[in-house]
């Protein structure tokens, strides 16, 4: 990899990334919009650690403006794309789906129009473990349904898979999707569970718990994530028989789903002290489980998850206590 363009660099999994491709002598390109859908202080602070590398550039603007990311990408020439920016969150989309339509959808064929202009080796894009809906299916594999999505968002991510799809059949343009599972760690978003729950156990506040806590997760951290990002960026796939597309699709995830008992109790540990429970009925959009069978992604690329929630959720409570001071 020559060129990296990281898009949402400044995104929770997209900064991430390009710290580690930055670490492993690789030039990254940033794009973000810098978006007040959470806090952008915590977006301003990651990207002050990339911008300490004289290796990383940064390029502030929303990727839905179709002449500027044309621009960019004829400017910059990057060879690889990891798109990774996108309005995210479930129940956000319940609320503002027209954000939803402009990052997710109208964005991302801008980046598919910038893909096949510069003749981009390889795009790797996220979509998400959404995609399922209430899958009956656990673990959930590739092959299991997906054209009955019960969010917004999920629906969008699905979009992507299929927009992408096209664009390596019409135009041979090497693409593979990832469909993350419950990406979670340091600098993560403050609107995901682990950082509204420790927030508010430091804080002696209750913590509202949906479904009243029989829900499952495949909690991911977020450098196993970028392991398998990074060996996917370098293996673009290869058409399986003549005449495909060359196109690859793979869950990614930790392969144990972990219940919403143990995941607070991770919390609990590592704050010291208990969470105040306040338990709640489902929510719209919401899944019961989520597993992923992640077979593919280890026979493409060898990936291995190994963290365990409660090294997990320590790592992040001791970076949020670091960070919030």
């Amino acid at each position: 990899m020559q060129k990296v363009l990281v898009t949402g660099a400044a995104g929770f999994i997209g900064f991430h990334l390009a710290l580690r491709l930055l670490n492993d002598g690789v030039d990254v390109i940033g794009v973000d919009d810098m978006n007040p859908y959470y806090d952008p202080r915590l977006k301003r602070d990651r990207l002050e650690l990339l911008e300490q590398c004289e290796r990383f550039e940064f390029h502030e603007f929303n990727l839905a403006d179709r002449t500027r990311t044309a621009e960019l990408f004829a400017d910059r020439r990057p060879t690889v794309v990891a798109h990774l920016a996108a309005q995210a969150g479930v129940r956000c989309s319940l609320e503002n789906p027209a954000a939803y339509i402009d990052s997710n959808l109208v964005a991302f064929g801008a980046v598919l129009e910038g893909c096949r202009a510069a003749e981009v080796e390889h795009l790797v894009f996220a979509s998400s473990s959404s995609v399922y809906g209430n899958s009956a299916q656990l673990p959930t594999g590739i092959g299991a349904d997906v054209d009955h999505p019960i969010s917004l968002y999920a629906a969008t991510k699905r979009a992507n898979e299929l927009m992408a799809h096209t664009y390596s059949h019409l135009y041979r343009l090497p693409c593979t999707g990832l469909r993350f599972f419950t990406v979670y760690g340091p600098w993560g978003r403050p609107d995901m569970a682990l950082f509204k729950f420790t927030e508010a156990v430091i804080a002696g506040r209750p913590i509202d718990v949906y479904n009243e806590g029989r829900l499952k997760r495949d909690f991911t951290y977020v450098d196993d994530v970028v392991e398998g990002v990074v060996r996917v960026l370098r293996q673009p796939p290869e058409p399986p028989g003549e005449g495909d597309p060359p196109f690859g699709l793979h869950n990614i995830g930790n392969q144990q789903p972990v219940e919403l008992g143990r995941f607070i109790a991770a919390i609990e540990r590592a704050v010291g002290r208990p969470a105040q429970l306040n338990l709640l009925p489902m929510q719209p959009g919401d899944v019961l489980a989520t597993w992923a069978d992640v077979s593919g992604l280890v026979e493409a690329v060898g990936y291995e998850p190994n963290t365990s929630i409660e090294d997990g959720v320590a790592k992040f409570v001791q970076w949020y206590r670091e960070w919030s001071q």
